[in-house]
C-alpha cells in the first residue's frame, strides 16, 4: 500500500470539543456537551477545520463499546460501534428526540466539564435519549426509516444478532463474564439461546437499533469528510476482551478451558514502557482453527472494518508474527513466551476476498527483523514515532531524516506525552539534547518548538505525517490521552475548540504546503 504525499491530525472523537470551533463562522450552541465529543455537529466543524488547514486525513482511535476503565482498546465487541459517541442533536434532526426531551436532558448535563471526559453523566444521559428515540422509532408508523432499519438488521446479522443478545444479557446480569452467566447460555445450547432470545426480546432489538443509529450517524460523517477530501484514519486492536461478544460467539476460535475461561492470555514482555511488561489479559486465539475455515473471522472484521474507514491501522502488528503469551492468572507479563503467529494467512484470505488492504502496520516495541520482513511482504506502510528517535546515537530509526518513504511518521502517539512535555523532559538528557539540538536548528527558528518539531515530520520523506492534535496546540502533558499500565485517569481529555481558530489553520496549512503535504 503507498499514500499519496499528505498530512494528516489524529484525535479520537470523545476528544472532540464541547463548542464549536472558531475556525467556523456558522456557530452550533451547546452542542456535544452531554459529556464526551461525539457524531454532532461538532466533528463536522473538525472535518472543515482539517480541510482549511490542508489536511487529508483525521485518525481515530477504534470505536466500539467499551468496558473496563474506558479504554478504546478494550471493547466488548470488534464490530459494535460506542453509544456515547452517538450525537443527540442529530437525533433531534431525525425526530426521535424532540425539542423539549433535549433541553431536560441538557439541563442534566450542565454541570458536565467542558475540558476533560464525564463518562459516566455521557452513560446515564445518553442512556436515557436513546430509550426515548428507540420508544419514538418503534412507534412510527411503517416508512422508509423502518425499512432502512430493517435492512441493517439483514446485513448485519452474521455479527449482530450475537452483539445484541450478549449486550442484553451482560445488562440483565450485570457482568461480562458470560462464563458466570447460566450454564446453557454460556455454552450457548441452542435451547438456552432461545429462552433468552425471548426473554430479553425487547432489550435485543434495543440494542440492534442503537447500532443502527451509530452506523448511520458514522456514515454521514465519513461522506462529509470524503466529500471534503478528507479520508478516515481507524485503528483495529489485534486482540479482542474475553469479556465480549466475539470471544462468547466464537468459542472454538480462542485459546479457553473447559470452563470457557481464558488458558492464556496476551500482553509484551518488559520494554520502554514497562519494566515489567504490559499484562493485557485478552485471550489468544487459537489459530490452527481459524486457519482451517479460511480465516473467515478475520476477514469479516476487516470487511467491516473498511466499511468505515479509508484506512486502517493494525494495533500490535508484531503479534502475527509472534505474540507474547502469558500463562492465565500470571500478575505481570514477565514469564511468558514468544509464540509464531499466522504470518500472511489472514491478510492473504482477505486480500481474496476484499482486494487491496489500506492497512498500516503499527511495528513499535520489540520488533524483530522477522515483523519487519513480514510487515514489507504484506507490503504496509509501518509507523516510525519521532520521540522514539534521539535517546541513542546508533539507533536513527525513528530519527526523521531517516524515515523511509513507505511509513507513516508521528510526533507521538496516544501512549506517549505531548511532544511539549517531552521536549521539556529532554532537557536534563543531555544525549536526547546533542541529538535533538541540530535538528531543530535545521528547522525555520520563527517558529515555536512544537512547530519545529512538527517541521521535522512534515518535511521527511513520509509518505503520510500525522501529529496528534495536542502537538499542533503545543499543548503539556496535562492533555495526554494515555499512559500505558496506568489503571485510572486515561483517555478524559478534551479539545478547547476556541483554539481551532482560522489562524491555526492557515499556519498549519502553509508549513504542510511547505513540506509539498497539502
Amino acid at each position: 500500500m503507498h499514500i499519496p504525499r499528505a498530512a494528516g491530525v489524529l484525535l479520537h472523537i470523545t476528544s472532540l470539543p464541547a463548542e464549536s470551533c472558531s475556525v467556523n463562522e456558522r456557530k452550533v450552541a451547546q452542542s456535544s456537551d452531554f459529556g464526551v465529543g461525539d457524531l454532532g455537529p461538532v466533528a463536522f466543524q473538525f472535518v472543515d477545520f482539517l480541510q482549511a488547514a490542508g489536511q487529508r486525513v483525521w485518525q481515530v482511535l477504534p470505536l466500539g463499546p467499551t468496558i473496563h476503565g474506558e479504554s478504546p482498546y478494550s471493547c466488548y465487541s470488534a464490530f459494535a460501534g460506542n453509544p456515547l459517541l452517538i450525537s443527540l442533536d442529530r437525533l433531534l434532526e431525525d425526530q426521535l428526540l424532540d425539542a423539549d426531551q433535549l433541553r431536560d436532558l441538557r439541563g442534566e448535563a450542565e454541570k458536565a466539564e467542558l475540558d476533560a471526559c464525564d463518562y459516566e453523566l455521557a452513560r446515564r444521559v445518553k442512556g436515557q435519549a436513546l430509550q426515548l428515540a428507540y420508544d419514538a422509532f418503534m412507534a412510527k408508523p411503517v416508512c422508509s426509516a423502518i425499512d432502512e432499519f430493517e435492512s441493517f438488521c439483514v446485513n448485519h446479522r452474521w455479527w449482530l444478532d450475537d452483539f445484541a443478545v450478549f449486550a442484553a444479557c451482560m445488562k440483565e446480569f450485570g457482568s461480562d463474564d458470560w462464563t458466570q452467566w447460566e450454564p446453557g447460555l454460556a455454552r450457548r445450547e441452542s435451547y438456552s439461546l432461545g429462552e433468552y432470545k425471548a426473554k430479553f426480546s425487547r432489550q435485543v432489538e434495543f440494542e440492534q437499533f442503537v447500532q443502527y443509529v451509530f452506523y448511520r450517524q458514522w456514515h454521514q460523517l465519513r461522506a462529509y469528510a470524503n466529500h471534503r477530501g478528507i479520508r478516515l484514519f481507524g485503528d483495529m486492536p489485534i486482540f479482542v476482551a474475553h469479556g465480549s461478544a466475539d470471544v462468547w460467539a466464537n468459542q472454538s476460535l480462542f485459546e479457553l478451558d473447559a470452563a470457557g475461561k481464558p488458558s492464556r492470555v496476551a500482553g509484551v514482555p518488559p520494554d520502554y514502557f514497562s519494566k515489567t511488561g504490559q499484562l493485557w489479559g485478552n485471550p489468544l486465539y487459537h489459530w490452527p482453527t481459524m486457519k482451517g475455515n479460511g480465516y473467515r473471522w478475520w476477514v469479516r472484521r476487516l470487511k467491516s472494518a473498511f466499511e468505515l474507514f479509508d484506512l486502517l491501522r493494525i494495533d500490535h502488528f508484531r503479534g502475527f508474527e509472534s505474540y507474547w503469551s502469558v500463562p492465565a492468572g500470571a500478575k505481570t507479563a514477565v514469564n511468558g513466551e514468544w509464540i509464531r503467529g499466522p504470518g500472511t494467512g489472514p491478510f492473504d484470505a482477505a486480500r481474496n476476498a476484499l482486494g487491496e488492504l489500506q492497512i498500516v502496520a503499527e511495528d513499535l516495541g520489540l520488533i524483530t527483523d522477522e515483523v519487519h520482513k513480514l510487515r514489507d511482504q504484506l507490503d504496509f506502510p509501518g509507523m516510525r514515532v519521532l520521540q522514539f528517535g534521539f535517546d541513542h546515537p546508533r539507533d536513527g530509526f525513528h530519527r526523521p531524516d531517516q524515515y523511509p518513504v513507505n511509513c507513516v511518521a508521528y510526533t507521538g502517539t496516544h501512549d506517549n506525552s505531548t511532544i511539549m512535555a517531552w521536549y521539556r523532559q529532554g532537557k536534563t538528557n543531555a544525549q536526547r539534547c546533542r541529538l535533538l539540538e541540530p535538528c531543530l536548528q535545521e528547522q525555520p527558528q520563527d517558529l515555536p518548538v512544537n512547530w519545529q518539531l512538527l517541521s521535522m515530520i512534515y518535511r521527511s520523506q513520509a509518505e503520510l505525517a500525522i501529529a496528534p492534535l495536542q502537538d499542533i496546540l503545543g499543548l503539556d502533558d496535562d492533555a495526554r490521552m494515555n499512559v500505558p499500565g496506568q489503571a485510572e485517569g486515561n483517555w478524559r481529555w478534551r479539545c478547547d475548540g476556541s483554539q481551532l481558530t482560522r489562524e491555526a489553520a492557515d499556519q498549519l496549512r502553509a508549513m504542510c504546503s511547505a513540506a509539498g503535504r497539502t
